[in-house]
């Protein structure tokens, strides 16, 4: 019984894991590893501190100090006292009245007219009409038509002649353009115009009728 007990204890060997090894050199790398990186770090991290102070302690070192200011006084600054000088008494003033002259009349100006067309009927500006076989335009009772003011400012001109058929009484029955100025603005003041006047009938035998008469119209602006 002692001789195999003995036996079994010279027999017992410790036996690894097989991979023991392979796992030992594996975790020695790790760790070269994270020394490697921690000391690159490190080393990285000093290498920029100095060059991120360097400018501040050169701008720091750069800075003039401040001159000490001067103690409170009247020669404490190279600018002179900023007292006012002292007035000399002058003579004061006297006041001179004098009379303002009188202001300028305004000049009175004739008031602008708007040119006229120049009527070329007979008796449109005379005595008294003639019975006649032709209505006549009574006197003061058959004004010239105005230049109407678009036309006038574009520079139109031209003659036109209306044709008017005045009535027993005098009147006008109808007018209308038979011969075109080339503006209609200047037409229609002719017919309008024309329309307001006042007539003496033309008569036969002594008996007022109805006629017509061609009255011509000259627009031309004032120069």
């Amino acid at each position: 019984m002692p001789a195999s007990s003995s036996r079994s204890a010279q027999n017992f060997h410790f036996q690894l894991p097989p991979n023991s090894l392979k796992i030992a050199g594996i975790a020695f790398g790790v760790g070269v590893l994270l020394f490697l990186l921690v000391w690159f770090n490190v080393r990285r991290s000093n290498a920029v501190a100095p060059a991120a102070t360097q400018p501040q302690a050169q701008a720091a070192t750069e800075l003039a100090p401040l001159p000490a200011p001067l103690p409170a006084g009247s020669g404490a600054s190279e600018m002179p006292d900023a007292r006012p000088a002292p007035v000399e008494e002058e003579e004061a003033p006297q006041l001179v009245e004098t009379t303002p002259p009188p202001p300028p009349q305004p000049i009175a100006e004739a008031p602008q007219q708007m040119p006229m067309a120049d009527a070329g009927a007979p008796g449109a500006a005379g005595a008294a009409p003639v019975p006649t076989d032709r209505p006549q335009p009574l006197p003061g009772q058959s004004p010239a038509p105005s230049y109407p003011a678009g036309a006038l400012r574009r520079g139109e001109s031209g003659t036109v002649v209306v044709q008017a058929v005045v009535g027993v009484q005098g009147t006008v029955i109808d007018a209308r353009v038979v011969q075109r100025s080339g503006s209609r603005d200047l037409d229609r003041a002719a017919v309008e115009a024309v329309r307001g006047w006042r007539f003496q009938p033309a008569q036969s035998n002594g008996q007022p009728m109805q006629a017509s008469l061609d009255i011509p119209f000259d627009f031309k602006p004032a120069q």
